[in-house]
């Protein structure tokens, strides 16, 4: 009988993997994993020292048996240890195009459970690493960005660790907008030949200013905090493999495409918002931060 049916008979627990014919029913591999798993929970204490709670074993054995009949759904054979991180990060996104941010939330951090289970019991390497996408828990919409808020959104975009172009420059414009104060419309009219050669260095940018209030040379002066030029630092690096690079527009759009329009920034801002889980959030209020949360 194939494999993908029953554990196989090699080994040690080929005993085991006879019990299913003794009662006529076949389980897959993913189902006999499943209903170890829950024998453990049965027979275990929880991190209190008491035995689960028949909720609890119910809502960790519920998403092992959806990603299962989601495995089956696209013809994926094996067992669990068969996910990989690329996987799972395929099966959470289309979760979440049905069941939104919270119910991907909750699903993936009762999975882990299981993931958990099988590398303490099989030692096999848990698909929950840094190079998952986490869906955080839905916030409410809040009345101003504070500190807690905005860490997350720099959480999402990398912490200023993320190279690529798109996550660089998402992470350089929260901070941006973020410490310095400065508007929407004065972040989207930067332009390269108005930077430092070496932001680092001096860390001082002249803003174009808006509405013709003032010559085209006497644009305000904004000093960018340290951790903002290094973002900003790393956003050029990564912007001069861009098809554009020698646009003067500082913030360019993805997949080649040209300056950074109004309605693409409220898109980055709301997207990474949703990322972190708050809903509702407009980028005006990026500008309302206590400047304690600068740095």
């Amino acid at each position: 009988m194939p494999s993908d049916y029953i554990r196989s008979t090699n080994g040690p627990n080929a005993q085991d993997a006879e019990a299913p014919h003794a009662t006529g029913v076949v389980q897959t591999d993913r189902e006999t994993t499943l209903a170890e798993f829950e024998d453990y929970l049965r027979t275990t204490n929880n991190r209190d020292g008491r035995p689960y709670e028949e909720k609890t074993i119910n809502a960790y054995i519920a998403p092992g048996k959806n990603l299962d009949a989601w495995l089956a759904a696209n013809e994926i054979e094996g067992d669990f240890t068969e996910v990989s991180t690329v996987l799972l990060n395929r099966y959470f996104r289309e979760y979440y195009l049905e069941h939104g941010q919270g119910g991907t939330h909750t699903l993936q951090r009762n999975l882990i459970q299981l993931f958990n289970f099988l590398a303490r019991e099989r030692e096999h390497p848990t698909p929950y690493t840094n190079g998952l996408n986490r869906y955080a828990e839905v916030k409410g919409r809040p009345k101003t960005l504070g500190a807690e808020f905005v860490e997350d959104l720099l959480e999402v975009t990398g912490s200023g660790r993320a190279r690529d172009f798109e996550t660089a420059r998402d992470h350089a414009i929260i901070r941006i907008l973020r410490s310095e104060g400065i508007r929407r419309a004065e972040l989207l009219e930067m332009v390269m030949h108005t930077l430092p050669a070496d932001v680092i260095k001096n860390p001082v940018i002249r803003l174009v200013p808006l509405k013709g209030a003032r010559a085209a040379g006497e644009g305000r002066l904004v000093v960018l905090a340290p951790a903002s030029a290094r973002a900003l630092t790393i956003y050029l690096r990564a912007r001069r493999h861009h098809r554009l690079a020698d646009s003067d527009w500082v913030w360019l759009g993805t997949r080649g495409r040209g300056r950074l329009q109004n309605t693409g920034l409220r898109m980055i801002l709301v997207r990474r918002a949703e990322q972190a889980g708050y809903m509702g959030v407009t980028p005006h209020q990026f500008r309302h931060i206590p400047s304690a949360t600068t740095g």
